[in-house]
């Protein structure tokens, strides 16, 4: 039966056998996990020296963002991150409060606003939750302050993409917040 059968998947995979062994990704999932801008073959391995910072594609988003060191040593492999994926940031940026990380890299986002009732001269609390994906080189909890850039439409509902931690939270998120 598929359920009764395991498949065991190595942790990392490497080029080189011995102590220059470079580490490609973390192979957690049933396909070979690789970067799409990075050629494997072995004829390049054997021509040269690679370093560690050659098998890594890591570029800068624009927009005065810094490009998270995590992106440039972890060895994930995530194609719709802005930094080492195939997903450019565009149009707006939007910060919010993190509500759920329950999915697989994907938060969402609450963002909280006051509307003005014209009739009695007063506001209201209002908010709206956003779908965005968050790189695992963003290490996000319930309660953080995220900064979050819009993008081409990743799935169904995500069109955001985290591009920065603004604040971390402090203590309990469960706790009764002010607005």
């Amino acid at each position: 039966s598929r359920a009764a059968r395991s498949i065991a998947l190595p942790q990392r995979q490497s080029t080189m056998s011995g102590a220059g062994a470079v580490v490609v990704a973390d192979q957690n999932k049933t396909a070979f996990q690789k970067q799409d801008t990075i050629f494997l073959g072995a004829k390049r391995v054997l021509q040269k020296k690679v370093g560690k910072k050659d098998l890594r594609y890591v570029k800068s988003v624009g927009l005065g963002i810094k490009t998270p060191k995590e992106a440039s040593e972890m060895s994930y492999v995530d194609k719709k991150c802005p930094f080492t994926g195939n997903v450019t940031i565009r149009g707006r940026l939007l910060s919010g409060t993190v509500k759920t990380t329950k999915m697989d890299r994907t938060i969402i986002i609450r963002r909280d606003y006051l509307h003005y009732i014209r009739k009695y001269h007063r506001y209201e609390k209002r908010h709206k939750t956003l779908p965005a994906h968050c790189s695992p080189c963003f290490r996000v909890q319930p309660g953080d302050q995220v900064l979050v850039g819009q993008c081409r439409p990743l799935s169904k509902t995500v069109r955001f993409n985290v591009i920065k931690i603004i604040k971390k939270a402090v203590g309990s998120t469960k706790a009764f917040t002010k607005f």
